[in-house]
């Protein structure tokens, strides 16, 4: 499937919050964080089928603080290719981290993060509650 990437500009694009929402569910925390941020719209054909959202958390290094498939298009390999995509935005924006927070009861995308290269070090109790 190919997938054409767009960077959304908050202030002339329509938002996305039926994606975004299916991986944060407050949308003040999303107007929040997208004016600092880098937000990728993933096209198949003109449909929009996906988006991730990264953040600078430090000097050269990024993370990603919204991933999310449209709930039609899962388990077809988007979110593969958002991940990619995303690795190689941070590379192109000279970071030399990428980071990616997820809960524990998340298998499926815990081992797609580890498919892509993506490892654990650590757990950050209570970090959605903080965040």
């Amino acid at each position: 499937m190919e997938i054409n990437f767009v960077l959304l500009n908050p202030n002339q694009d329509s938002i996305p919050y039926d994606l975004l929402l299916l991986a944060d569910p407050s949308k003040e925390l999303i107007d929040e964080y997208l004016n600092r941020s880098h937000c990728y719209l993933a096209f198949h054909r003109k449909e929009l089928v996906g988006v991730f959202v990264l953040i600078q958390t430090h000097p050269r290094t990024y993370e990603i603080v919204n991933i999310a498939v449209s709930e039609k298009h899962q388990g077809k390999g988007i979110g593969k290719k958002l991940l990619l995509k995303a690795i190689e935005v941070t590379k192109e924006l000279n970071a030399n981290s990428i980071e990616i927070g997820t809960g524990n009861s998340s298998i499926h995308q815990l081992k797609l993060y580890q498919k892509c290269g993506f490892r654990m070090i650590g757990i950050d109790h209570d970090y959605f509650i903080r965040n």
